[in-house]
């Protein structure tokens, strides 16, 4: 049960003991700007005088933006303590055309389902092209969203699929794992949709494909980053059910979640499912020259 046929201690335990410390190191970077926050807002009401800081979007940052470092610095933690490994074990590092090519995938990705959805009057747009909502939330979801993509992908790529590799693991198991870890990790996302959990998973193995086949985490990095950023800070999406602050707004037009994704955003809808199919195809053409596999 707890050790594997070569005497070692199976990945799943190491797995479950690095998602403690990961937590752990969650909280311990979230609570300090919680405990400020709240500190302003019992100044304002004893004061009787609102806070602008509190009403601003930089207060994310503080909190959501500050937990995902944390939890980016305890995945190395980890790595190092329970894993007794180099972190840079974990291939974080890479080549440019990596990082370069999955920022232009999740990008164009996107663009795609929304150019679609808009020529075919799927939705309209509540704010002209010519005049997007530019403010500082802009800047604030830029960082939380690189922040994001840094922490999912070292986590759930790097330290999940090294750890079972190193493990013996076969690497369709690998796959599989580290994509229902992330898939798990939506579970409790607002406005949840079967077809958004399934699209996922389906996105998982997307990374942990782009990860084994170019041996780096950049590329995943990349369209990861882009992929969230361009759906809710760009064209108004909800990003995995979270609510969008982007350059534009937009109005469902049409009653049909499917195509739409509704209320959960474009990861519920079957065209992201083809777009996924796509981007498997345009990978392994990528990488077929130059397959540098776990």
């Amino acid at each position: 049960m707890f050790k594997n046929e070569w005497n070692e201690v199976r990945s799943g335990w190491l797995i479950l003991g690095a998602f403690v410390v990961v937590l752990v190191g969650q909280i311990m970077f979230t609570l300090p700007g919680v405990t400020f926050l709240n500190l302003i807002e019992m100044a304002g009401r004893h004061n009787d005088t609102p806070n602008v800081f509190l009403q601003s979007p930089f207060t994310i940052l503080l909190t959501q933006g500050a937990g995902t470092f944390g939890g980016i610095a305890a995945t190395f933690i980890a790595y190092r303590t329970i894993n007794k490994k180099n972190p840079n074990k974990m291939y974080v590092q890479g080549r440019a055309t990596d990082l370069w090519t999955g920022l232009i995938l999740g990008a164009l990705s996107i663009t795609i389902l929304f150019v679609f959805l808009y020529s075919t009057n799927q939705i309209v747009l509540k704010n002209p092209l010519s005049d997007p909502n530019i403010t500082s939330a802009l800047l604030v979801y830029f960082i939380l969203f690189i922040l994001v993509s840094l922490f999912e992908e070292i986590l759930f790529r790097g330290y999940v699929m090294n750890t079972m590799r190193a493990k013996h693991n076969k690497k369709s198991v690998m796959y599989i794992v580290s994509a229902l870890l992330f898939t798990f990790a939506h579970v409790f996302n607002p406005n949840l949709a079967i077809l958004g959990l399934i699209n996922i998973f389906f996105i998982g193995l997307l990374f942990a494909y782009m990860f084994d086949r170019t041996r780096s985490l950049l590329m995943p990095i990349g369209f990861h980053f882009t992929w969230n950023f361009f759906q809710g800070s760009i064209f108004g999406f909800p990003v995995s059910g979270l609510d969008p602050h982007g350059l534009y707004k937009i109005d469902v037009t049409t009653n049909v979640p499917l195509l739409t994704g509704g209320t959960f955003g474009l990861e519920a809808s079957i065209l992201t499912t083809i777009i996924i199919g796509i981007n498997f195809m345009i990978v392994k053409m990528y990488t077929k020259q130059h397959i540098r596999s776990l």
